[in-house]
């Protein structure tokens, strides 16, 4: 392309594309920090990572009270976006159950004991992201948990 010609439509197209992707993901992270709200997780906090890494837009971070509660959140989770056509990638911490890590991709759930969050201080390590105020995002239309 020349310098001074206009930007060609396919590149107008292509950060179209990202901006919903970007949208998408953002609804899907605060989906996410809902459920573990709404399953009793505790200290509830989505990281817009953005424009600090190119692998993920948002981890959302929860803290369990007991094993059997941070099971349901991460298994609703898991069910909710199933539903929604969302696949998850990856597991991680599910046997020893102090920090339980689900990838969806865009959005990553990190669920910890009190111990674990203290401990690995993800807020700590990623402190240049910006918080979302996760519920100011959520319609009246968002899927909610069936089981809460």
């Amino acid at each position: 392309m020349k310098e001074g010609s206009p930007i060609s439509d396919s590149s107008i197209d292509l950060e179209q594309e990202q901006q919903r992707r970007r949208q998408r993901s953002l609804k899907q992270a605060c989906l996410v920090a809902r459920i573990a709200d709404e399953y009793k997780g505790r200290d509830i906090l989505v990281l817009d990572l953005t424009g600090i890494t190119p692998i993920v837009d948002y981890f959302v971070l929860a803290t369990g009270t007991s094993r059997r509660q941070m099971h349901a959140v991460v298994e609703e989770v898991d069910r909710l976006l199933a539903s929604l056509g969302s696949q998850r990638l990856g597991v991680e911490g599910y046997e020893s159950s102090t920090w339980i890590l689900q990838d969806y991709g865009d959005v990553v759930l990190h669920v910890f004991t009190p111990e674990a969050r203290k401990l690995y201080d993800l807020e700590h390590l990623w402190a240049d992201a910006p918080r979302v105020d996760w519920q100011a995002h959520l319609d009246d239309e968002a899927p909610r948990s069936e089981r809460a």
